[in-house]
């Protein structure tokens, strides 16, 4: 993102199959970085029914949709001068490697 703002080095895009799923999402960024003593630069409205949570991390900004917002924003679309890195090994997926 740097090369085309001034203000993150990095998008985070995720999104959710429910606004439930949205905030656990969020909620779950919020702790795991809180371990590492890494907090965001702003609060996370429980039970915000926008269907679109940002966490500002100053050098990366992670966006979690509700996936009709996603569609419906398509912030890759407005960024897309931005080069795109898909980031894997999330989740479940992530955990079953482990093993």
């Amino acid at each position: 993102m740097r090369s085309v703002c001034g203000f993150c080095d990095y998008f985070v895009i995720s999104s959710a199959t429910s606004l439930r799923q949205a905030h656990a999402i969020a909620g779950a960024i919020v702790d795991d970085l809180a371990k590492d003593r890494i907090k965001p630069l702003s609060a996370v409205v429980p039970n915000d029914e926008s269907g679109w949570t940002v966490l500002d991390f100053s050098s990366v900004v992670a966006h979690v949709f509700y996936k009709p917002m996603r569609e419906f924003y398509s912030l890759e679309r407005l960024w897309s001068d931005a080069k795109r890195l898909r980031a894997g090994g999330f989740g479940r997926r992530a955990s079953a490697r482990a093993r």
